[in-house]
């Protein structure tokens, strides 16, 4: 299995937060849930390795 990277790891976060807000701009909060699930299904789907894809679902589980 991969290891899941949990650190800091995006180039330019800050300009990738503001592109993600931006993203959402106008949308309700209904149309704002499905953009969040597409995103996800397309990152899920580059990355492809189901044993990462398990362990984010599990990290994210402990996030909350």
């Amino acid at each position: 299995m991969t290891e899941l990277t949990l650190t800091p790891n995006i180039d330019s976060a800050d300009d990738f937060y503001a592109d993600l807000l931006a993203a959402h701009e106008g949308l309700s909060k209904a149309e704002s849930d499905a953009f969040n699930a597409r995103l996800i299904l397309v990152l899920a789907n580059h990355i492809g390795d189901r044993s990462v894809l398990s362990a984010a679902i599990e990290a994210a589980r402990r996030k909350g």
